[in-house]
């Protein structure tokens, strides 16, 4: 042992320091990755929603826009509009169950 350097003299002070550093570091870096945004989750369900979003809408508007095309060279409004939307309507809902994994 070094006689020269009285116990608790500088080197422990430094080594404690150190030690105190360390730990803080660490705490840091978890804390920063604890805060980190999750956005791969986040970005499949945005994906996932805007397609039902579009499915729906464009079950709904295609049904609609052939079910006005047939009124208007059929002449039988609005019985081609309504039977169109609705049958738009279920492959809508067949689409968006079957990309829910249902």
């Amino acid at each position: 042992m070094d006689e020269s350097r009285p116990s608790g003299g500088p080197d422990s002070e430094e080594a404690r320091l150190a030690a105190l550093d360390e730990r803080l570091r660490a705490v840091r870096e978890r804390e920063a990755a604890r805060n980190q945004p999750k956005g791969h989750a986040t970005d499949a369900n945005y994906r996932l929603g805007s397609k039902v979003l579009a499915e729906l809408l464009g079950g709904i508007g295609g049904g609609a826009l052939v079910g006005w095309t047939i009124d208007r060279l059929a002449g039988t409004a609005p019985w081609g509009l309504l039977v169109m939307m609705f049958l738009g309507i279920i492959v809508a809902f067949r689409n968006i169950i079957r990309i829910s994994g249902g």
